[in-house]
């Protein structure tokens, strides 16, 4: 079985969904520390002349804490509320998309209900991903996995809890800390994700943006989009 892991992210892009569609398993890595300026509560939209950040405020806390303890800031002005602006930057931008009318629905049944959790939400985000992608790998939270250890440590016993026998990395920043011999000698084999960003049709005639929320390529593309976003990306490699 091949199991790969990931922190939550807000509204993913699609080499995250890439390397959740390749596994058999994917991880959400909901109890590692927080990081603020990452994508754990944040992600990038099209408008007319870039692209644009979508932020959901999170509560100051402790440097130390984990995803899973975030809670989303609330606001007591409507009109100044992330749900309020997220909402209306999505529907301003895209609601002449070739398939707002498919998907408008549920994105405004999200952003019309009441979030405390950051990682509820983005768990939300995911499975609307998922769904509308048509990615059917199942998914378990690290944090009922009780991992041990840290770095690669952690990653052996997260396969050996799971029972895989490869571990599937992203080519980012795990080539940094990651120790293919430790996972080696333990009997697990590694692929590095090898993704290909698919170029498409996007709103607004200028040069295209890559990188942004899975929604800027399902809004445009539709049921189309799971062939827009498979293809595109190389097999994975394995490690030598």
């Amino acid at each position: 079985m091949i199991v790969a892991a990931h922190q939550p992210h807000y509204m993913p892009w699609l080499g995250y969904l890439d390397k959740l569609a390749k596994a058999d398993l994917f991880v959400v890595m909901d109890d590692l520390q927080f990081e603020a300026q990452n994508f754990q509560n944040r992600q990038r939209v099209r408008l007319p002349s870039a692209a644009s950040w979508l932020t959901v405020p999170v509560e100051h806390g402790a440097q130390t804490d984990r995803i899973l303890d975030k809670r989303i800031e609330p606001s007591s002005n409507p009109r100044q509320d992330w749900r309020y602006r997220h909402w209306t930057t999505l529907e301003t931008n895209y609601r002449r998309a070739a398939h707002w009318s498919r998907y408008a629905d549920e994105l405004r049944a999200t952003y019309e209900r009441e979030w405390t959790s950051l990682v509820e939400l983005d768990l939300h985000m995911l499975e609307l991903a998922r769904r509308w992608l048509d990615i059917r790998t199942p998914i378990v939270l690290a944090s009922q996995l009780q991992l041990a250890g840290t770095k690669t440590d952690r990653l052996v016993d997260m396969c050996r809890r799971v029972g895989a026998r490869c571990y599937l990395t992203g080519s980012g920043g795990s080539q940094s800390y990651l120790d293919v011999e430790k996972l080696g000698r333990a009997g697990i084999g590694v692929i590095w994700q090898a993704f290909e960003h698919p170029v498409y049709a996007q709103r607004y005639e200028r040069g295209f943006d890559s990188h942004l929320g899975f929604v800027d390529l399902v809004l445009n593309h539709g049921l189309e989009s799971r062939a827009l976003l498979m293809p595109s990306s190389h097999p994975a490699r394995l490690a030598a």
